[in-house]
């Protein structure tokens, strides 16, 4: 999803994908191409999706205030990229992705955070300061993104993700989750608090996510999706049987020194120094699957497939 218009979150978003308009491409990066397969985007979309649309629930119910977020985008980016654009005062929960390795940040701005804290005291929301959050405030902030991490738990449950609250930072540099080079998910959410409106994001490192969507991938968990498993197997089955492949019959290699090389002319006679009791080896794609003695079928040089001889 895109967000329209030219509020300060849309603007965050387009600046960071380089794109002067909604309608404008993200650039793809040959040196970095993405590990996701379509299959595991469309499996993180759902998920975050379904976050998005619960947590609009649960912050309007708890905080009393007309509250919507929606998806804005999913990339994948280093911590170091990450890190590098975000506020350099924001809020930061730290989850521990239990029970898998990995840390997970969930981050939204400060004056988000303080206008959940004046609606939850019943306050009436309004502007509000960029500063770290008192040791009253901070409490009941805390009580507030375990209840988002609730929310988040159920939408991944797929991948048996259940994400735990650390604690809270504020500046990002400050901050050090991961090396700098590992690949996160970032998901991209356009959250409007009442009065207040930012670009909130959830990163998870890919090592702990990919495997879990891989894993349920290969367990399909009804008795349709088993039985579509199956229809789409057979036909992959017979498609991958009639394709043609490009085998060859191959006699052992020699070795020659540089100067052999250079020295050859028209007419040179290479010993092969391959016995004739000594199968040849049968290839396709670069690897070696079956052996054969030379021979002839009709007027045609042929190859009879043996047994693989056993190393010495």
């Amino acid at each position: 999803m895109t967000p329209n218009g030219s509020s300060p979150a849309s603007s965050r978003l387009l600046r960071r994908s380089g794109g002067s308009g909604p309608e404008d491409a993200t650039a793809y990066d040959f040196r970095r191409p993405s590990k996701l397969s379509r299959e595991d985007n469309r499996a993180l979309q759902l998920a975050f999706e379904t976050f998005a649309r619960r947590l609009t629930t649960q912050l309007t119910t708890g905080l009393r205030q007309v509250c919507q977020v929606n998806l804005v985008a999913i990339e994948q980016q280093t911590y170091e990229e990450y890190i590098g654009g975000l506020n350099q005062t924001t809020i930061l929960a730290v989850l521990d992705l239990d029970p898998w390795p990995g840390t997970g940040i969930l981050e939204f701005s400060v004056p988000t955070a303080l206008a959940c804290v004046d609606y939850l005291l019943g306050g009436p929301g309004g502007e509000q300061p960029t500063r770290p959050l008192t040791d009253i405030e901070t409490p009941l902030l805390r009580g507030l993104i375990e209840q988002m991490l609730g929310v988040l738990t159920y939408a991944l449950e797929p991948t048996e993700l259940a994400p735990v609250l650390e604690r809270i930072e504020y500046n990002p540099q400050f901050l050090q989750a991961s090396s700098s080079t590992d690949i996160f998910v970032v998901g991209s959410f356009e959250m409007h608090i009442g009065n207040q409106t930012c670009l909130a994001t959830l990163c998870m490192p890919l090592t702990t996510v990919m495997p879990r969507l891989n894993a349920k991938a290969e367990k399909p968990s009804t008795v349709a999706e088993r039985e579509a498993a199956a229809r789409h197997t057979a036909r992959l089955r017979t498609a991958v049987s009639g394709a043609p492949i490009q085998v060859s019959v191959r006699f052992a290699s020699i070795k020659l020194t540089p100067d052999q090389i250079v020295s050859l002319t028209p007419g040179d006679v290479l010993p092969l120094n391959h016995r004739v009791t000594t199968p040849l080896a049968v290839e396709a794609g670069g690897g070696t699957f079956a052996h054969a003695l030379a021979g002839r079928s009709g007027s045609r040089l042929a190859g009879l497939v043996v047994a693989t001889p056993k190393e010495k």
